[in-house]
């Protein structure tokens, strides 16, 4: 299950946030083996000063809606799903009016009794 956080420009009209969200969704289900009905997504906006990213680093020409996207999954993906991920989410992101250099992704990798869906139990963790 990942754990996506979406952190926007508070100016991204509601229809382009949902569009990205769909995009990333999507790309984790076809890159990364993610079910389609996996989705657990957190999207806070935030006022111009409250989204601080460099411009330029290192040489990708970021706009005022630059987001970043936080994903928190369990470890176990190669280094080309990740690498299929990103382009499949730009690709995506891109087709729904998002620019590509205003997509900045961190990955987060964790163990199996490092979730707990409710109930106070640690489903994936083993007996």
């Amino acid at each position: 299950m990942p754990l996506v956080r979406f952190d926007l420009a508070q100016t991204l009209p509601p229809e382009r946030v949902a569009a990205l969200t769909d995009a990333l969704h999507t790309a984790l289900v076809e890159t990364c083996a993610v079910p389609e009905a996996d989705r657990f997504h957190i999207v806070t906006r935030h006022a111009p000063d409250g989204l601080m990213l460099d411009a330029t680093f290192p040489n990708i020409p970021r706009s005022a809606a630059a987001s970043v996207v936080q994903v928190t999954f369990r470890a176990g993906r190669s280094v080309d799903q990740k690498r299929a991920l990103y382009r499949r989410f730009a690709d995506l992101a891109e087709a729904a009016g998002h620019r590509r250099e205003d997509l900045l992704v961190v990955l987060t990798e964790n163990t199996s009794p490092d979730w707990s869906f409710g109930n106070g139990i640690a489903q994936y963790a083993a007996e």
